[in-house]
This record gives C-alpha cells, structure tokens and sequence, in this order.
C-alpha cells in the first residue's frame, strides 16, 4: 500500500485497515511456521503497511492537537 492510499483514507477506515492487516500478519506467520507460506517477503510488506498507516495515525493526532493548541 502506498503512502498516498493511506493519506485518502480516513482515520476511521484507517484504524479497520489496521485491525485487519494484524489479523492478516497473524495467520501469515502461522502459515510461515507450517512451511505453507510461499512469498515470505509478504510477512515484512504487511508490517511495513502497518506502520506506515499508524505512522499517519499519529501525524493526524499530532496535527490535530496542534492545531487545538493554537485556538
């Protein structure tokens, strides 16, 4: 997922996104770990994914007390 995705989402469907990536992360390592999982580089792309869209979580949160900070 890229950057630019992320940034149209909003920070409702982000954090479902987020919930369903980790749920995704978890059967992927237990795939991994019964020798059933193929395309391993899909474990470290599904945790950078994650971070990224916690990564724009908190730059919303951090923007948005800002910006109450200011008033």
């Amino acid at each position: 997922m890229k950057i630019y995705e992320i940034r149209e989402m909003s920070s409702d469907e982000i954090v479902k996104r987020i919930d369903e990536e980790e749920n995704n992360l978890v059967d992927l390592k237990f795939q991994h770990e019964l020798k059933q999982l193929t395309n391993t580089a899909k474990l470290k792309e599904i945790r950078r994914d994650i971070a990224r869209m916690q990564s724009e979580l908190k730059n919303r949160e951090t923007v948005n007390s800002a910006e109450l900070n200011k008033e």
